[in-house]
């Protein structure tokens, strides 16, 4: 009721002992609190907050265009939802070193568990897009530094994102992206986020190269296929994201709605496939907040369906 249970150091302490044991924890993209709430129900280890769903939501493309107070408020309004650590999607980090800096404790405060910051150049474009660029190494590990000292909570999760990869093409671009991840983690990330891999083999390279975990991106109509947990666990993931699955079904399925109510004048047949009221009283918990003060919740739930 009202906010999560958890408080967002257990989180982040919690996140850092999963870690340490031998699973693949499962990150959902939400595209706002009520869907974090169903990524928690049903039994998933952690929530993901995507850079380009957050555009989306804003009717905007994923080049760049969003601001870090953006960012910060859709988080905290997800991190408070759910007693699921929430990893972030930070873009560059919104300018140079210190304003990662101030990102990463801007985050913090809105009470997320780690983030990801990455080498892209400013104004940074999708990962599966054509195009991207990198910056140099050395800026590349002033961003990582700049996150690692910054954070106050040394449980936060700094993940570095490498998009070498999709800028160079065949071996010499594995090898690049390699070469990056591991200075990565000598300048203190906690992670690795290798994105845009070919392919699984290029997932049990960057795994054996690395003594950090790394994180693999499922995104639908990517340059990655879409590998099961069990093949990514196999391969030495540790960490995978569903940055915009919830978002592309529920827009799919309100743009079929909506043209059937276009044409038919009517969503009767639609309401088989709708989340009931009851359904959705019970997701927000309804009946916690009645019983929490009966003396101005004073509604009933009876008779919804």
């Amino acid at each position: 009721m009202l906010n999560s249970t958890t408080t967002p150091s257990a989180k982040r302490a919690g996140l850092r002992a999963a870690l340490r044991g031998d699973g693949l924890l499962r990150f959902p993209g939400a595209f706002n609190p009520l869907s974090a709430k169903l990524v928690e129900r049903h039994g998933f280890e952690g929530v993901y907050v995507s850079g380009a769903v957050l555009a989306a939501d804003l009717g905007l493309p994923d080049i760049g265009l969003t601001t870090l107070t953006e960012v910060a408020s859709r988080s905290a309004q997800i991190a408070r939802a759910t007693d699921l650590p929430v990893l972030v999607d930070a873009d560059t980090g919104f300018g140079e070193p210190l304003n990662v800096a101030r990102t990463v404790q801007t985050l913090e405060d809105a009470g997320v568990a780690g983030l990801h910051v990455e080498d892209q150049v400013n104004p940074k474009r999708c990962g599966h897009l054509e195009g991207k660029a990198v910056v140099d190494g050395e800026t590349a590990l002033r961003r990582v530094r700049a996150a690692v000292d910054a954070r106050r909570d040394g449980d936060f999760l700094v993940v570095a994102r490498t998009d070498v990869r999709g800028t160079i093409p065949g071996r010499p671009g594995l090898e690049a992206a390699l070469t990056r991840a591991k200075q990565f983690a000598d300048a203190g990330a906690d992670a690795v986020f290798a994105e845009a891999m070919a392919d699984l083999a290029e997932f049990e390279a960057v795994c054996s190269a690395l003594d950090v975990p790394v994180l693999a991106n499922m995104t639908e109509f990517g340059r990655s296929d879409l590998f099961t947990h069990e093949q990514l666990r196999d391969a030495g993931v540790r960490i995978v994201i569903h940055p915009v699955s919830l978002l592309r079904l529920a827009m799919g399925a309100a743009d079929r709605a909506l043209g059937e109510l276009a044409a038919a004048g009517t969503l009767e047949g639609k309401v088989p496939e709708m989340q009931t009221r009851a359904q959705l009283y019970d997701l927000v918990d309804y009946a916690g907040y009645s019983v929490f003060d009966s003396g101005i919740h004073d509604f009933s739930l009876e008779g919804n369906r």
